[in-house]
C-alpha cells in the first residue's frame, strides 16, 4: 500500500486528504480514504488526513487493505494525481535520528564504527513535504543534506526486543535530514575562530529541517529494506542559466552498522515510540561537509534525495527572506508551485 497526503491544487483552502496510490496505464490516481468509509474500533470515522490517527486504530492497517479492495472492485471516487500537490505523509509525535550508521559515512570521517548508534532528536516543526522550499537562515552559511531512510512506527513500541521488533514497523518513507554543520560545530564548516552549538538541537531541528515523503509505502510492500540504493544530488544553476545535477551521495541500506530492528529494539529500551513516531536511519557517505573542499547547499539549489522502492524528494533552497536567484532551479520549482496557488 502507498499512501500519500495530498491537497487539491484549484482549492488551496481545503483540508488535506489522505490517498492510496493506484498506478494505471495513463496516469496515476488516487483513491482518498474518505470515500471508502473506514473506520475506527469505536465506530467512529478514522481522521483520514492523520497518518498517525489511522495507524493508531487500525496498527496492522488490515482494515484499511480490507476497505481499499472493497473499493477498488467498485471503482470508488478516484482523483488524478497530477491534479494535486503533496504533502508529508504524517506529522510525527517523535523524530529518533540516528547517527555514524553507515560504514562508509563513518570512513569518510576517518572515525571508528561506534558501539552503539548517535542518538539526537528533530521535532515535528521541521517535517515538510515534496517541493516545499528549505529555508538557508541567517545563522547559517552550511547547510548540507543527508539522504535517509525512514521507519514509520505502527504500534506502541516499549521493550521491544529485536525478533519482535518488525511486527512494529507501519512502514517507510524518504527523508532529507538537512543539517546546519556550522551550528553543528563541523571543522568544515565554522569560520576561523568559530564554534558550533555544543550541541546538535538548532542544527538539526530548524524549521523545515526534515523533507519527508513523498509517500508512505506499507511495511509489506517494500522489497527487502535492508538493500535498498538510497541517493541524493544537488540540482544548481549551470552555463547560460540551464540546471546544473551534481550527484552526491550513492548508498545502500545493506552499508547500515545497525539494522532497523535493532534500532527500534535500541530506542524502546527507554523511549515509548507510539504510532506515527519517525526512525531517521542514517545517511551514506558523500554529504557536503566532508568534501575537499566542502560544498554546502545554497538558494538557487534544489536538494533531492531518494530511496528506492518509495521515491524522491526535491526541495528548494530559498534564502531567510523567502527568494531565491531568478532563473535558478529553485525559482524554476517555486514559479511552478506558485503557479499552482499552493502553499
Amino acid at each position: 500500500m502507498r499512501l500519500v497526503r495530498f491537497r487539491d491544487r484549484e482549492v488551496p483552502s481545503a483540508p488535506p486528504r489522505l490517498g492510496v496510490v493506484l498506478h494505471e496505464p495513463t496516469s496515476d490516481k488516487l483513491l482518498p480514504l474518505d470515500a471508502i468509509g473506514l473506520t475506527g474500533p469505536s465506530g467512529d470515522a478514522v481522521g483520514r488526513a492523520d497518518l498517525a490517527a489511522l495507524l493508531a486504530a487500525d496498527p496492522g492497517l488490515a482494515a484499511t487493505a480490507a476497505a481499499l479492495e472493497r473499493a477498488r472492485a467498485s471503482r470508488g471516487t478516484l482523483v488524478e494525481r497530477r491534479l494535486t500537490r503533496t504533502l508529508a505523509p504524517l506529522r510525527p509525535g517523535k523524530i529518533v535520528g540516528v547517527g555514524l550508521n553507515y560504514r562508509d559515512h563513518v570512513a569518510e570521517q576517518k572515525l571508528a564504527a561506534p558501539e552503539r548508534p548517535v542518538l539526537f532528536a528533530k521535532f515535528a516543526n521541521t517535517v515538510i513535504g515534496d517541493g516545499a522550499p528549505v529555508v538557508r537562515h541567517r545563522r547559517t552559511a552550511a547547510l548540507d543534506l543527508e539522504a535517509e531512510l525512514a521507519v514509520v512506527v505502527g504500534r506502541t513500541a516499549v521493550h521491544v526486543r529485536e525478533a519482535d521488533a518488525s511486527a512494529f514497523i507501519a512502514g517507510y518513507a524518504a527523508a532529507n535530514d538537512i543539517t546546519a554543520r556550522d551550528l553543528q560545530g563541523m571543522q568544515g564548516a565554522l569560520p576561523a575562530g568559530g564554534r558550533g552549538d555544543g550541541q546538535w538541537l538548532r542544527a538539526k531541528s530548524s524549521d523545515g529541517f526534515c523533507p519527508l515523503g513523498p509517500v508512505f509505502v506499507s511495511a509489506g510492500d517494500l522489497v527487502d529494506p535492508s538493500a535498498l540504493t538510497v541517493r541524493s544530488w544537488r540540482t544548481v544553476p549551470g552555463p547560460g542559466s540551464e540546471p546544473r545535477v551534481v550527484p552526491m551521495q550513492d548508498g545502500t541500506t545493506r552499508d547500515m552498522i545497525f539494522g532497523v530492528e535493532w534500532l527500534i529494539a535500541f530506542v524502546s529500551e527507554v523511549i515509548t515510540l507510539d504510532p506515527g513516531d519517525v526512525i531517521l536511519t542514517g545517511t551514506p557517505a558523500g554529504v557536503g561537509v566532508f568534501r575537499d573542499p566542502p560544498v554546502f547547499l545554497r538558494p538557487g539549489d534544489v536538494a533531492t534525495v531518494e530511496v528506492e522502492g518509495i521515491g524522491r524528494l526535491s526541495n528548494p533552497i530559498v534564502d531567510t527572506d523567502g527568494s531565491t536567484p531568478e532563473g535558478s532551479p529553485a525559482a524554476r520549482v517555486l514559479a511552478g508551485l506558485r503557479q499552482d496557488a499552493y502553499r
